[in-house]
């Protein structure tokens, strides 16, 4: 058997997509599934901030892509928003500063919707948490998961429309994040009595090395196919 580690890649099979936006943006893309059978469930990542480096590729997305479709069944979408290049290549505009993006979402939705997929979790991190809140509040999706959320775009207005949403909402705070630590993001998600906020022990903003990157995919999985749990830490 192998350990897993930062750069295992489990068996899926993989495709490079472009998301057209209602503006007219091509963006660019990733969808993994698992190999054989149905998805038991969507991922739909949202990367941290374009402006400090976030993109498809930010390691927890990455790991997710590579992982989870042989782990848990999962389908993965990936992309990068507007503006933002990657290996994959470069999705087309600039950047929105959390506004515009709310079209790269849309276009990811439906996507997702075309290509029959289930009802997608949508994974923020980061910035990514922000286009989350402030604009999938009207749209279809199964949860949101809210990796390190810094609430900076995101108002206490904003936050109370949640209020009139069912919709299942879990944000896992570092404990010793950057931006958002674990007692202000309880007074700050307080608004909103029904967010499940997890505190990671040791957590920080950028997630780094392989026993925080199992918590977060681990996380995950438990809202998505908690069937799948444990996850292998070994392969082979």
């Amino acid at each position: 058997m192998n350990e897993i580690r930062s750069t295992t890649e489990l068996p899926a099979l993989r495709r490079d997509i472009e998301l057209h936006t209602e503006d007219g943006h091509v963006l660019v893309g990733e969808l993994s599934v698992p190999e054989s059978g149905t998805p038991v469930g969507t991922l739909l990542f949202l990367h941290p901030l374009p402006t400090a480096g976030g993109y498809m590729d930010s390691h927890i997305i990455r790991k997710a892509a590579l992982r989870l479709p042989a782990m848990a069944g999962l389908a993965v979408l990936r992309f990068n928003f507007r503006g933002v290049t990657s290996p994959r290549g470069r999705s087309q505009g600039e950047f929105g500063h959390g506004v515009d993006e709310r079209m790269d979402l849309e276009a990811a939705l439906a996507f997702i919707r075309a290509e029959g997929l289930p009802t997608p979790w949508v994974v923020g991190w980061s910035f990514g948490t922000e286009v989350a809140l402030n604009h999938t509040i009207d749209h279809d999706v199964a949860g949101l998961i809210l990796l390190a959320p810094p609430l900076h775009r995101t108002t206490p207005e904003t936050l109370d429309r949640w209020n009139g949403n069912v919709t299942p909402i879990v944000a896992l705070i570092p404990e010793l994040d950057d931006y958002l630590k674990p007692d202000e993001a309880r007074e700050r998600f307080a608004v909103v009595p029904r967010i499940d906020i997890i505190e990671v022990k040791d957590g920080k903003h950028l997630w780094v090395g392989e026993k925080q990157t199992y918590r977060v995919l681990s996380e995950i999985v438990e809202r998505v196919n908690p069937s799948a749990l444990p996850l292998p830490t070994t392969f082979g």
